[in-house]
């Protein structure tokens, strides 16, 4: 084997996704060191490694057994992204391309070697601070449900847009397709270097999406006073923001990293998650 340690993570609320895991520790236990991730060991009963740490342990790659929101959840504990096998056992999957059928045979082929592709991730700032990394989108909401927020958005130092709006997405390519695409915005390649901006129910018909290059720095503030919002990073973590607050987002030094397992279509893969 030319793999010598990988990680595993799953989602731990389904007794399919634990068996699931249970079934390649037993394939694969005695041909590579696997390292377990806690929330998974723990329900397994066995001794878990935190996903933090298993970089400096030397995995080479994590297999996310369950759905998209497992792979983000995986990816965000990491500063620089191991390279991620997500098998599917979630539900529409855009970011999981091995179904369970093909787990065991996949794995056994990723193991002799392979190759990764890379895409990028967006750093944000709050106030100067660095607070998380999206790898599919930062969504700015009403703090308050049914309510329009005002806000400025400037990029590169110009302003692209006054808005009123219930909110805006910023996706990346990878998230392109997922909270962006639901809310009217374009489907982007990967292999294209940009960043989506899509208005969430805007009050202007003129209001549209944009799509920005990839190194441009974008600089949000509400414009109407005493009124408050939410910052939701990758559907994940979520924080509140105020009138005299400044978000800012920059293409992150860090990209997220897949195991490439075919050479299908781009184009061809989302008609078909999508049908």
């Amino acid at each position: 084997m030319a793999i010598k340690k990988i990680g595993i993570s799953s989602r731990c609320d389904r007794p399919e996704v634990i068996e699931m895991v249970r079934t390649i520790l037993t394939h694969f236990s005695s041909k590579v060191q696997i390292f377990v991730a806690t929330p998974t060991a723990d329900v397994l009963g066995i001794e878990g490694t935190p996903i933090e740490r298993m970089r400096e342990e030397g995995v080479e790659l994590i297999i996310s057994v369950g759905g998209d929101g497992t792979v983000l959840r995986n990816i965000a504990k990491m500063k620089d992204p191991l390279p991620i096998l997500g098998i599917n056992m979630g539900t529409l999957g855009f970011l999981v391309d091995v179904e369970p059928e093909d787990a065991i045979e996949t794995i056994e082929e990723v193991l002799y070697g392979f190759s990764y592709l890379e895409r990028m991730r967006v750093d944000v700032f709050l106030n100067g601070e660095p607070i998380d990394t999206a790898t599919n989108e930062i969504a700015i909401m009403s703090a308050k449900p049914a309510k329009i927020i005002q806000f400025q958005i400037h990029v590169s130092g110009c302003l692209l847009e006054d808005m009123r709006a219930d909110g805006v997405v910023f996706a990346t390519p990878t998230g392109s397709t997922a909270y962006a695409m639901s809310a009217g915005g374009p489907i982007v390649n990967p292999r294209v270097n940009a960043i989506v901006v899509v208005p969430v129910a805007p009050f202007k018909l003129s209001s549209r999406p944009w799509v920005i290059p990839s190194d441009s720095e974008v600089t949000i503030g509400l414009s109407a006073p005493k009124k408050e919002a939410v910052i939701a990073i990758d559907g994940q973590k979520s924080y509140r923001i105020r009138p005299d607050d400044v978000v800012k987002l920059k293409k992150s030094k860090f990209p997220a990293r897949f195991v490439k397992i075919s050479d299908a279509c781009f184009y061809e893969r989302v008609q078909k998650k999508l049908a």
